[in-house]
C-alpha cells in the first residue's frame, strides 16, 4: 500500500484537465496542453498544497481520449516528482475500463487512485461495497480515495457501508461534500483511525473540528491562498479567523454540499480569468460558455483581492513551520 491514512492532510487539489487551443473542436484527438498542465502543477505544490487529484468529475476523467487518459497520468507524475500524494481518477460506466486504467496508473508509476462508481446504473449499496472490495483487492499494492458523489454516480453511500469499507486497508481516504453533521459524526464514529476525510472547502467549519483532514478546492486554480489560509486556521484551531475566511470565500453563503463547485469544462471559467494558471478552452460537449463573463469576473476579482490579503499571512505561517 503506497499512502497511509494518517499522511493525508491538507489541502486537496482537484486539477482541471489542461485543454490545448484546439480542444473546443469536436474532432481533436490530443487535447491535454502539457506545457501548462507542468507550470500549474509545480506552482500549487510550491504554494503549499498537499495533496493533488487529476481527473475527478470537474477534471474531466470522463471526457479524455484513452491516449489522453495516458498522457496526463504520465504527464502528471513527472510534473508531481514525488512531492505530494497523487490520486488519479479511473472513472468509467464499465467496470472493466475503470481496471484497464488503474492498471495503467500502477505501470506508469502512480501510487493512488481516486476511484468513483460506474456512473450508467444506479447500484445498490451491497454492489457498492462489492465493487469496492473487488477492486480494491486486485490491487492492494495502491492506495484508493473514494469519491463520494451521490450528483454523479447516482449512490448516496449510507454510512452503515462504511463497516465493510473500513475492512480494506487500502481505502486510506474519501473525497467527499455530501454529508450532513450529524451523518459525518456518525461516520467518523466508525472510520477513526483508518480512512481520512477531505471535505469541499467551505465545510472545513465545522468538520475540521469533528475530524476531518482537510478539504478538497478546484477553486484553489485560482490561487490557493484564501483556502490554504482557512486550513491554517483549521489547524490553529483559530475557530473565528477559519469561519470569517470561508464567508470571505463564499460571499456569506452555506457552503459545501448539493453539487461540486466547479465549471465542469465551461466557457471562460473563474479559473482561466483569474491568471494564476493556464487552463485552456472548454472540450466539448461544452460548445459555449455556461458561466456568463461578468459573473465570472466578479468571482474573479473578489478572489484576487483575497489572494493579496491571505498571500503573505499563509506564507509566514509556512516558514514558522518549516515549510518554505
Amino acid at each position: 500500500m503506497a499512502y497511509t491514512w494518517d499522511e493525508l492532510k491538507g489541502v486537496y487539489a482537484m486539477m482541471p484537465a489542461f485543454e490545448t487551443p484546439d480542444a473546443g473542436d469536436i474532432r481533436t484527438k490530443n487535447s491535454i496542453d502539457v506545457d501548462n498542465l507542468h507550470d500549474a502543477v509545480d506552482k500549487v505544490i510550491k504554494d503549499g498544497v498537499q495533496l493533488v487529484a487529476t481527473m475527478s468529475g470537474s477534471g474531466e476523467g470522463w471526457n479524455l481520449l484513452w491516449p489522453e487518459f495516458q498522457t496526463l497520468v504520465r504527464e502528471t507524475l513527472d510534473a508531481v516528482r514525488g512531492r505530494a500524494p497523487t490520486f488519479f481518477g479511473c472513472l468509467a460506466a464499465n467496470p472493466r475500463e475503470t481496471i484497464e486504467k488503474i492498471e495503467f496508473v500502477r505501470e506508469a508509476g502512480g501510487q493512488g487512485i481516486l476511484l468513483g462508481l460506474p456512473f450508467y446504473h444506479q447500484l445498490t449499496v451491497q454492489n457498492v461495497v462489492a465493487y469496492y472490495q473487488t477492486i480494491g483487492g486486485m490491487f492492494p499494492d495502491l492506495s484508493f480515495s473514494i469519491y463520494h458523489n451521490p450528483v454523479e454516480f447516482k449512490v448516496h453511500i449510507p454510512v452503515s457501508a462504511y463497516r465493510e469499507i473500513v475492512k480494506m486497508p487500502n481505502f486510506v481516504c474519501t473525497k467527499d461534500s455530501h454529508r450532513q453533521p450529524l451523518e459525518f459524526q456518525r461516520m467518523m464514529e466508525i472510520t477513526h483511525g483508518k480512512i481520512a476525510h477531505f471535505v469541499n472547502y467551505p465545510q472545513l467549519y465545522p468538520y475540521y473540528e469533528m475530524g476531518a483532514s482537510g478539504c478538497w478546492a478546484f477553486d484553489l486554480f485560482m490561487g490557493p491562498w484564501p483556502i490554504l489560509k482557512a486550513y491554517e486556521a483549521a489547524v490553529d484551531g483559530d475557530r473565528e479567523t477559519l469561519i470569517r475566511v470561508i464567508r470571505e470565500l463564499t460571499g456569506g453563503r452555506a457552503g459545501g454540499g448539493k453539487r461540486e463547485q466547479a465549471e465542469g469544462g465551461s466557457g471562460r471559467t473563474p479559473q482561466e480569468l483569474a491568471g494564476y494558471i493556464r487552463r485552456g478552452p472548454p472540450r466539448p460537449p461544452h460548445f459555449q460558455a455556461h458561466v456568463d463573463d461578468e459573473g465570472a469576473a466578479e468571482k474573479v476579482a473578489m478572489w484576487r483581492k483575497l489572494c493579496e490579503k491571505y498571500r503573505p499571512q499563509v506564507e509566514a505561517w509556512r516558514r514558522a513551520h518549516g515549510e518554505l
